[in-house]
């Protein structure tokens, strides 16, 4: 059965010539064919100029790319692409690392495989599909990844229930698609000890991405009262205690939250009593709170997942930030972070510096930070650039 083929309109090929990884609906001038959702496809310029290979998808994003050579998508190419990614985190100390056996090995079209997020957990891999397509190739992807691992990946964990779009038939069930739970999840981050429950935890399980700039706060925490905003499993939080804080607050408004973060650091620091865990909304806990902290951790979900909402998440943002700044001592530190993908890295930096004008306080940004080299950005694909960060000095 021939490949469909997907025909762009007039112009529309320039983006893809430059190595963008989508195609948008409204670029398609035809289709040759009858591809189903996850289906591979060949795609064509107006002038019948062959340009890529991807999964097609009924949705705004039409295809996927993979491949921007006629190549066949094989079971070597799952093979080469795992092998690519692998081959980039040993070359970045990350595997085989002892101190660090957390790590994301696929970090969607930052590794040229759109719509595929794995992430590595001691001897488990955590596979969330955002696309069709890559649910579709998940069995072969899961092999690829045991078969790159030579075998010391021992479980796969299909975790894409919540990450395919709706209308999608799949029915797709959370499940082990090889080997089972193991029996201890207690994994390490630059030595540091972490229970993580990718089967109820969000994303994957732990936020991956955020482990240099919890390693950052290491070099700020001694000495310092610290107060860690949307703690979730308290990864902040033991990083300060790591660095000598004086004492350190979790605040989540998950229950379950709190309970894990109380864990994790009691993982590390047992019978400690210099931290406290409280289950309540952080925006209520920092307008009501009388204690003045010398750092303080904003690490909050994403205000905004679609362009539409961007203006109500920037005054989020700024309300979230004075109510901050309005709590730390002089010369407090801020470590403040979005991870809206819509939030451009300029309209988060003008709504910190505007809760900064409001405060009145003299405000120094000490370090911008981003996602770390596991979450490669593609360069073609400024997309990719969702995570943002200041570490911020407050007169």
């Amino acid at each position: 059965m021939s490949t469909p083929k997907i025909y762009l309109k007039p112009g529309k090929e320039q983006s893809i010539q430059r190595f963008h990884p989508w195609i948008f609906s409204g670029a398609v001038k035809k289709i040759e064919g009858n591809p189903a959702d996850g289906d591979v496809v060949e795609v064509y310029s107006d002038t019948n100029d062959f340009l890529a290979v991807g999964h097609y998808q009924q949705s705004s994003i039409t295809v996927r790319i993979l491949d921007f050579n006629k190549n066949e998508i094989t079971q070597q190419f799952w093979q080469n692409k795992i092998k690519e990614a692998l081959t980039l985190r040993r070359s970045i100390g990350l595997y085989p690392n002892p101190d660090t056996n957390i790590f994301r090995l696929i970090h969607g079209e930052g590794d040229n495989l759109p719509g595929l997020v794995v992430d590595i957990y001691g001897n488990t891999a955590v596979m969330q599909c955002h696309s069709a397509g890559m649910y579709r190739s998940r069995n072969d992807i899961a092999k690829a990844i045991v078969a790159e691992f030579d075998e010391e990946i021992t479980a796969v964990y299909d975790k894409s229930a919540g990450t395919l779009n709706l209308h999608e038939n799949f029915n797709p069930t959370d499940k082990y698609i090889v080997g089972q739970p193991p029996a201890e999840k207690v994994f390490f981050e630059h030595g540091c000890k972490f229970e993580v429950s990718w089967e109820e935890g969000q994303k994957t399980g732990f936020f991956v991405d955020q482990r240099e700039n919890r390693k950052l706060i290491e070099q700020f925490a001694k000495g310092r009262d610290v107060l860690n905003t949307f703690g979730y499993t308290g990864g902040f939080s033991v990083y300060a205690m790591h660095g000598g804080a004086n004492s350190v607050v979790t605040v989540d408004s998950s229950e379950k939250a709190i309970d894990l973060a109380n864990r994790n650091i009691e993982l590390n620091f047992p019978n400690t009593a210099l931290h406290k865990g409280i289950v309540a909304d952080a925006f209520d806990f920092l307008k009501s709170s009388n204690q003045k902290y010398d750092l303080i951790i904003l690490d909050p979900p994403a205000f905004a997942k679609h362009t539409h909402a961007i203006k109500n998440a920037l005054q989020a943002y700024k309300r979230l930030n004075l109510a901050a700044i309005r709590n730390l001592k002089p010369n407090g530190i801020l470590f403040t972070f979005s991870c809206s993908q819509v939030v451009s890295r300029t309209d988060f930096r003008n709504a910190v510096f505007s809760a900064s004008a409001i405060s009145g306080r003299k405000v120094s940004i000490l370090h911008q930070l981003t996602q770390p080299a596991d979450h490669p950005i593609n360069i073609y694909h400024p997309e990719g650039e969702y995570l943002k960060g200041l570490v911020l000095e407050v007169k």
